[in-house]
């Protein structure tokens, strides 16, 4: 039987990248391409706040063509499942037979819910290959697998912003909160992947200013170190 195609919906962040991972271990799927969501405004990933070249960088090395969706900074719902639609329109343009978009999505079912529906409406549909795992162990599981990332948004309403900038590591695991989640599924911070199983070689990137937006996210800028 032959493998299904599958886009991964790459944020930049720790989930994509390992969901990305668990995928490669399959041999039912084949994971043929990344698709993110970039705000031309500010040339970064949407969310993470990740640089573009960064996100090109990442993508390089996973070996995978990216595709991008691409929106303004105020950005309605229509305006957003428009351009990703586009998107997905390019990718099956380029692959035929694709109807599936993995994320890395762990227990929020509004969310997946919404995705499911989002997809549904154009003919495609989710995957969730992580969904239900315990975040604690999974995120034991992402650092002993030799997943490396740092702390690049932070939500100043659910976790002290000093965390922004942080290594994902024990240590910061140990220091977390107890309402804070793991993994930070709850939105209390998303991350950039610089190294992992998912990569060939490490990205080489370098922490620059903090900046609260909305008076709430605290952003880490990271560039690349040879840039």
């Amino acid at each position: 039987m032959s493998a299904t195609p599958m886009l991964m919906a790459w944020s930049g962040g720790k989930d994509a990248a390992w969901t990305l991972h668990a995928l490669r271990q399959r041999d039912d799927v084949d994971v043929v391409g990344l698709v993110t969501t970039v705000t031309a405004d500010f040339d970064r990933i949407a969310m993470h706040g990740i640089r573009r070249d960064v996100l090109h960088a990442q993508a390089a090395r996973t070996g995978l063509p990216l595709i991008e969706a691409v929106i303004p900074s105020k950005c309605d719902n229509a305006t957003y499942e428009a351009s990703f639609a586009d998107a997905l329109l390019r990718a099956r343009a380029r692959w035929p037979t694709l109807d599936t978009v993995a994320y890395g999505d762990l227990f929020l079912e509004d969310v997946r819910a919404w995705r499911v529906a989002q997809l549904g409406k154009l003919g495609w549909q989710a995957h969730t290959p992580l969904f239900g795992r315990d975040t604690a162990q999974l995120a034991r599981d992402m650092l002993a697998g030799g997943l490396r990332t740092w702390l690049c948004c932070v939500d100043t309403q659910q976790l002290d912003g000093r965390f922004s900038g942080a290594a994902f590591d024990a240590d910061l695991l140990a220091s977390l909160p107890d309402a804070c989640d793991p993994c930070g599924e709850n939105g209390e911070f998303h991350t950039l992947v610089w190294d992992g199983p998912m990569f060939d070689r490490p990205l080489q990137v370098e922490p620059g200013e903090r900046v609260l937006r909305d008076g709430r996210f605290m952003y880490t800028d990271f560039a690349l170190a040879d840039a």
